[in-house]
């Protein structure tokens, strides 16, 4: 097939105009990965009440289970996520895939407390960079003015995979064990590890903007896979833009980023409490092990929808107004929960109300991140945000191990971690830069 020669400036508004096979697979995919990484955080939740009995753990050393992977997830999306601005999205992502993968399978033969800590930090590690590359790569190949649905809809896999994850173990588990639960996670991960070298290009942004060796061939490469016309040359190489900190309080962000950050950390404060808690707190207040973790899945179902409906409604009326409001009911149903939970259907309604207003809500923040920051940055923006609300999500699920160790009731529990979701729905009002409210309004 013969391709006219274009300047990669002219190709610019082609490739970004419309939907390819290439574009949905590379969607796909994010979406794909997404769906293991809340498989491999959120698993340990469905597991705890067997590992707690097997290895007589109290509230607090389970705590710490939970938190290892979320405290590995902030230093991630610090340390580690940042260096797909520089080295490229592709090779991070499949990189972190193949450690996931080697540590997910050998956390099913941990023997001991500290072995099981260290292997669910590394693997938090990994899935926190990983969740920035992968927000960056959905929103580099997603269609003009679809940048937010197409966001949403690859973040979604994350809630997705801890449902189906859920169902399975609700399952399996009595009669298989928590040891082969993370085996099965671990086999999962290594049979979509070829199906995502294969498939998965390089982002074409990158490829432009850093011009590693062999991009133009590279670049041609990716347009061909979505029908465009190949380019004569790259463009001239801009000045180099250090994908740092600073740059991400630079040109009108520093509002933007600060009250990004207070609203990840509040918001994953809660998120994670409950994430690690429900099932273990559904068994506490008289359910059997199997009806908690469907409550843990309906919890992450919830959040799958609310994902894609949260941000239909923000597309209409303000992706800012849409996540205040998620938060500002999900406050109001995590304080109701600790009240009104007294029945198996009460328990699963709320636990999928939960799910939808802090989970669905929550990924709006991703979306709100991929809009705040340039492309050139985007991956250090996200993965900053996302790091330092690690914060969050490390104190979430401690602090909610030391309250119930003190004896703190179900109610009290709850109105507790509400708080936190008041002040992310008022900092969610001002996450925007004056050179991208104009994109942030149109998500």
């Amino acid at each position: 097939m013969a391709h006219h020669i274009l300047t990669a400036e002219d190709a610019g508004p082609l490739e970004r105009g419309r939907w390819t096979p290439l574009r949905i697979a590379v969607i796909f995919i994010c979406f794909l990965l997404n769906a293991i990484d809340g498989m491999d955080i959120v698993i340990m939740s469905y597991i705890a009440p067997v590992l707690k009995a097997e290895w007589t753990l109290s509230p607090e050393a389970l705590g710490t289970v939970f938190s290892a992977s979320l405290a590995g997830m902030a230093v991630g999306g610090l340390f580690i996520a940042p260096l797909a601005d520089r080295f490229g999205r592709r090779p991070l992502i499949l990189t972190l895939l193949v450690v996931i993968t080697l540590a997910m399978l050998a956390s099913s033969q941990a023997q001991s407390l500290t072995q099981l800590v260290i292997l669910r930090a590394i693997i938090g590690a990994s899935v926190g960079a990983f969740l920035a590359s992968v927000t960056t790569m959905a929103a580099d190949f997603a269609p003009r003015g679809q940048q937010g649905m197409v966001v949403a809809a690859a973040i979604a896999g994350y809630p997705l995979g801890a449902v189906m994850t859920g169902l399975i173990v609700a399952h399996t588990l009595p009669d298989h064990g928590w040891r082969m639960m993370l085996l099965g996670a671990g086999v999962i991960s290594l049979l979509v590890l070829p199906v995502v070298a294969l498939i998965l290009p390089e982002s074409i942004d990158y490829l432009k903007r850093v011009q590693p060796r062999g991009a133009l061939d590279k670049l041609n490469s990716v347009l061909r896979r979505l029908g465009e016309p190949v380019v004569a040359a790259l463009p001239p190489k801009a000045a180099a833009t250090r994908a740092s900190v600073a740059a991400l309080f630079a040109q009108g962000r520093l509002r933007g980023t600060l009250c990004l950050w207070l609203a990840v950390i509040m918001g994953f404060m809660t998120f994670y409490f409950l994430v690690s808690w429900i099932t273990q707190l559904s068994v506490q207040s008289g359910l059997a092990v199997e009806n908690a973790i469907y409550a843990g899945a309906l919890f992450n179902l919830g959040g799958f929808v609310g994902t894609f409906v949260i941000s239909a409604f923000g597309s209409r009326h303000g992706l800012q107004r849409a996540t205040c409001v998620a938060m500002l009911c999900g406050a109001v149903v995590v304080a109701a929960f600790g009240h009104l939970a007294v029945s198996l259907a009460i328990t699963l309604t709320l636990a999928f109300f939960a799910g939808f207003t802090t989970n669905g809500g929550f990924n709006a923040f991703y979306a709100l991140a991929a809009a705040l920051y340039p492309t050139e940055i985007r991956s250090t923006g996200i993965g900053w945000a996302m790091g330092v609300g690690r914060i969050g999500a490390v104190i979430g699920p401690m602090l909610g191990g030391i309250l119930i160790g003190q004896g703190l009731g179900l109610p009290g529990l709850m109105a507790a971690f509400a708080v936190p979701l008041l002040v992310a729905s008022i900092a969610a009002l001002f996450i925007r830069g004056r050179q991208t409210a104009h994109q942030t309004n149109s998500l």
